[in-house]
């Protein structure tokens, strides 16, 4: 991967996005706001999908998702979810604190709110 987060539609890159963090997902939220691809069609690959990153993608309805890494909480919501995944590595955690802060979420909404939050109160 060249960027920190990739969208494709079959074999063709739609979308990309450099930040770092949560912001790449925001940014691809944005980007559906204006755009409406068939979501069911895109794959979504990401350097790091965490727990939050994984709740994240659940509410913007991804459906196929790969990670460079993957976080064993990554991983519990993408197979609570059903959705089609795949990484390259899997580790035990990615040692953000949002991931520790929604260790218990499952609501993808509520952890939306909760990420959101947590930008408001970095300012």
């Amino acid at each position: 991967m060249r960027h920190s987060l990739e969208v494709y539609r079959e074999s063709a890159l739609i979308f990309t996005s450099d930040r770092d963090w949560l912001y790449p997902l925001f940014d691809f939220e944005k980007f559906l706001s204006s755009h409406a691809p068939d979501r069911s069609k895109l794959l979504v690959k990401d350097k790091i999908v965490g727990r939050a990153a994984g709740l994240l993608l659940v509410r913007l309805h991804i459906r196929h998702i790969y990670a460079e890494t993957l976080s064993e909480h990554g991983k519990s919501v993408l197979e609570h979810f059903k959705i089609d995944y795949d990484y390259g590595k899997l580790v035990p955690e990615i040692g953000c604190k949002t991931e520790r802060l929604l260790e218990n979420e499952w609501d993808a909404e509520n952890a939306y709110q909760i990420i959101l939050a947590r930008i408001r109160d970095k300012g």
